[in-house]
Parts: structure tokens; C-alpha cells; sequence
């Protein structure tokens, strides 16, 4: 009777070994969850004041580099808008200086007469007229064309027969225009009819009536 006893009781003990293991296993395992979950409510319990204040310094930061970068790119800006206006000129100034050089060239030559003189200022001059080609600096037409108060200033008017009125019978002046704009317009003079003798009759007599009733 006693041997039946002590068998029936040790498949008893090792079901409580078993259960105690599984025990022990469960509490490992909650006890895991459990500091998982404590670092989370760590980061999840920060002062909201300490992140906002975070997340401000670094926009701050950030709209600082910005501020930093857009002054850079002002003075940069600014530095090279400078250089251009000192500097913008440089192509055709240098241009300039050929045809001066020439010029000077021409009066510094030795025994030189007025036809070598006349022929070196021609070459000068044609020299000049490629220059202002290259630029798109083109001449106006002036004599012989109806006058154009756009493109032309009237220095006179002269009474002429052989043209009709308000024609340019003489140009001073040369005028220019740069890619379509005036640069400068020509000083001209222009025609107008001559008043025949009886209208000057007419007017005279008009003028002594006038004079007469005052």
C-alpha cells in the first residue's frame, strides 16, 4: 500500500514543477512589458514645455541660417550689380581707344601734308563707322525726307520752290538711333512754300487796314 503511494505523488510533484516553471516564465515576460512600457512613459511623460522650447530653438536656428543666407545672397547681389555699372562699359571704351590711338597716331606723324592728313582721318572715319555698326548704332535719314518730329529737330525753315513743304533740304547734324531707340535726332532744316505776291499784297494791305482804323 505504501509503494502505490510514493508513485501516485510524483507525477503530482513534477505538474507542480511545471506549473511553477510556466509561473516563472509569465512573470519574465510581464516584467519585460513592463520596462518596455516604462521607457515609452518616459519619453512620453517629458514636460511639454521642454519640447516646444526644443522644437523653437531649432526653428530659431534654422530661420537664422536662413536670415544668414538670404544677406549673403543681397551683398553678393549688390557687389555684382556694382561691378557691372563700373564695368559695363569696358568692351566699348576699349573700342574707343583703337580709334583714338589711330588719331593720335595720324597728328604725330612726321611731315605729313593735308592730303596724307585728310586720307588717314578717312580711314579713321571708316574705322569709327564699324565700330557704331557693331554696336547697332544706325544713321537717320534726314535730307530729301518728309519731316518726322519723332526723328528729326528743326533748326529753320528756309522758303524753298524746288520742294514741298515741311521737307528736310539740309541736315546739320546727323541722327542716330541704337537697336530701334533715338539716341540722338538730327538737327535739320526744313522747307516751306514761298507766299506768292498777292497773298503778300493781301496780308500787307490787311495790316495797313489795321493800322489805318486803329
Amino acid at each position: 500500500m505504501n509503494t502505490k503511494n510514493t508513485s501516485s505523488s510524483e507525477p503530482e510533484n513534477s505538474e507542480i514543477e511545471d506549473t511553477e516553471e510556466a509561473s516563472m516564465t509569465d512573470d519574465s515576460l510581464d516584467s519585460e512589458i513592463d520596462l518596455e512600457s516604462g521607457e515609452d512613459t518616459e519619453v512620453e511623460g517629458r514636460d511639454p514645455v521642454d519640447v516646444l522650447k526644443e522644437e523653437l530653438t531649432e526653428q530659431r536656428n534654422e530661420f537664422l541660417r536662413y536670415q544668414a543666407e538670404t544677406e549673403n545672397f543681397k551683398k553678393r547681389m549688390r557687389k555684382e550689380k556694382e561691378d557691372f555699372s563700373r564695368f559695363a562699359n569696358e568692351k566699348l571704351l576699349k573700342e574707343l581707344i583703337l580709334i583714338k590711338d589711330n588719331l593720335e597716331r595720324a597728328l604725330s606723324a612726321p611731315n605729313a601734308t593735308i592730303e596724307s592728313l585728310k586720307e588717314g582721318l578717312d580711314m579713321i572715319l571708316k574705322q569709327f563707322d564699324s565700330f557704331m555698326e557693331k554696336e547697332n548704332v544706325e544713321s537717320i535719314a534726314a535730307v530729301g525726307e518728309k519731316f518726322d518730329p519723332a526723328v528729326h529737330e528743326v533748326l529753320c525753315q528756309v522758303d524753298s520752290e524746288e520742294h514741298e513743304d515741311n521737307t528736310v533740304t539740309e541736315e546739320y547734324s546727323k541722327g542716330y538711333h541704337l537697336n530701334g531707340r533715338i539716341l540722338r535726332p538730327a538737327k535739320v532744316v526744313v522747307s516751306k512754300r514761298p507766299e506768292k505776291d498777292g497773298a503778300k499784297t493781301s496780308s500787307k494791305e490787311k495790316e495797313e487796314d489795321g493800322e489805318t482804323d486803329s
